[in-house]
């Protein structure tokens, strides 16, 4: 029970609801929105040393700002922030920072720091806030404000170092929350939310939720499905069919899920939630908190364009890492953007990023007002042959497969593969890393996955089939792994019960080896691989 009189949480949740809604479809609103947080950032980025060696003011414009700042990725940054932590001031942001996060490491590399000054902080607060606003206008009641919202995700706790502290992105979206609603929303408990994820934690959820009012759950899908195994099926109890989640939460309307497409979760989530609890997608990463799903029926994630970033996109085809300093020209503010076209996002934030590769690769499904997509990582964009296959591809046609032949996966990953048969002769191929649900029924061997995963991905992708006729691609090879190796590998890179972040695909063979070690097989006499350039 909310502490403030339900009837008017209800009225108020539901007055801001409608007046994002038709805010959001003014004419002009986005336009405006991005000129005024552009003209914001500017003004911020004048007071410090960034700024300054890139001669930005409160007055600079937009074609000044393109000359004068080249797009970059984390690494630029990273020396800067680790500056920040150790308690410079005016860095690249004004004033001394006191908070910084993590990001999720989501392609198989060490996390990045990133500062929060109290601008991030409103900016979190603010797409957490309109996020849920969006639910309630598409549903067309507050209900949602009504109980306790549950996230299930990694430890909420800070880490202090020399007067700074660190923690991930659950933990900062916890940080900002206002008074209120940490009364009166949030859950679970400061304590169990502090806890380090995995079973513990998702168990100790479960034991301070079961008989609260719950009206939301939220979280990636993995550990989603997981709370909900636990909260249906108590510890102790005689095994039993488990009820589907809204008979121990009977106001469970929403499932809200970010950071994560439901993936290889959908089934079990499906079965777990039923029928009756919407599902509300968030577009969010340490860097922002990008776009939300509102009452269009088609695909695509409203972008947020009024939470105080800047957005630019460049065309993935000319998209090229070791030409980014030269890359400013080919970028595109959000007015320019085309429908259907990949970008690679770049954002300007009030965290002093400015103009930094996110590493998202995203699609606009319509332009006005923008709604998008993302459809993978640079880091998990697969073109070691040139055959630039996409990490929802990847996930598109193992989910496609699995539901043709009733297979069930726990996870997967995706590498080029090398192999030297004899002299002059060799194998170029895609190797398919799989482990499948102990529970599936008919149990495939690598000889019939292959071919179906093969055929699949060519209907999926023109530039894999084209390679494939061509014989510059030969036929996947499938590694059929025991249970349990893709659950170590998410432990020994601290990715503990985030399964669902896992890369599904890389040019290079950074997991790929990582796994061999772990499954203990692999054939010992795969070529250096050198992935091939994007066009």
């Amino acid at each position: 029970m909310t502490l403030a009189p339900r009837f008017l949480v209800n009225l108020w949740a539901a007055y801001r609801a409608t007046r994002l809604a038709r805010k959001l479809r003014t004419p002009g609103h986005d336009d405006a929105a991005q000129h005024a947080a552009f003209t914001g950032l500017m003004a911020q980025a004048a007071g410090t040393e960034f700024g300054r060696a890139h001669g930005l003011s409160a007055d600079t414009t937009y074609a000044e700002f393109r000359d004068a700042v080249p797009p970059r990725t984390h690494d630029y940054f990273q020396p800067l922030v680790a500056r920040m932590a150790a308690g410079e001031a005016d860095v690249l942001v004004p004033g001394r920072c006191p908070f910084f996060v993590e990001t999720a490491g989501a392609t198989g590399l060490a996390p990045k720091l990133l500062p929060v000054p109290e601008a991030m902080l409103a900016h979190y607060r603010h797409g957490l806030r309109d996020a849920l606003f969006l639910y309630a206008a598409r549903t067309g009641h507050a209900g949602v404000f009504l109980g306790r919202q549950v996230h299930a995700g990694a430890s909420t706790a800070l880490r202090e170092a020399h007067g700074t502290y660190v923690t991930g992105l659950d933990g900062m979206l916890a940080l900002c929350l206002s008074p209120w609603v940490e009364a009166n929303l949030y859950a679970p408990p400061p304590a169990v939310a502090r806890l380090p994820e995995g079973a513990p934690k998702i168990a100790a959820i479960a034991a301070a939720m079961r008989r609260r009012d719950v009206t939301l759950v939220g979280g990636t899908p993995a550990m989603v499905a997981a709370l909900a195994e636990a909260v249906r099926q108590p510890a102790g109890d005689p095994p039993s069919p488990p009820p589907q989640l809204p008979a121990v939460w009977p106001n469970l309307e929403c499932f809200l899920h970010l950071g994560a497409p439901l993936g290889l979760f959908a089934e079990a989530l499906r079965a777990a939630l039923g029928p009756a609890v919407n599902y509300h997608e968030v577009y969010a990463a340490a860097e922002g908190i990008f776009a939300a799903q509102d009452d269009h029926p088609g695909p695509g994630l409203r972008l947020l364009t009024d939470g105080g970033v800047f957005y630019e996109f460049i065309p993935l085809a000319d998209y090229q890492e070791a030409q980014l300093p030269s890359a400013g020209r080919h970028c595109l503010p959000l007015k320019k953007v085309q429908p259907g076209v990949d970008y690679v996002l770049l954002v300007t934030t009030p965290a002093g990023l400015a103009r930094c590769v996110v590493g998202d690769i995203v699609r606009f499904t319509s332009v006005a007002p923008p709604r998008l997509q993302c459809i993978g990582r640079l880091g998990s964009y697969l073109n070691a042959f040139g055959e630039q296959v996409t990490e929802r591809e990847l996930l598109d046609t193992m989910l496609a497969v699995c539901a043709r032949n009733g297979w069930h996966v726990v996870s997967f990953h995706v590498a080029p593969f090398q192999h030297r048969i004899a002299a002059g002769q060799g194998v170029r191929c895609h190797e398919w890393w799989l482990e499948l649900h102990t529970h599936t029924t008919r149990t495939p061997t690598a000889n019939v996955l292959g071919p179906e995963l093969d055929a699949e991905l060519a209907t999926r992708n023109h530039d894999y089939a084209a390679r494939r006729n061509e014989r510059t691609i030969d036929s996947p090879q499938v590694r059929l792994v025991m249970p349990g190796v893709f659950e170590q590998w998410a432990r020994q890179s601290g990715r503990t019960a985030s399964l669902s972040k896992m890369p599904r695909g890389r040019s290079d063979r950074l997991i790929a080896d990582q796994l061999a070690a772990l499954a203990r097989f692999h054939p010992a006499t795969h070529a250096p691989f050198a992935p091939a350039d994007r066009p």
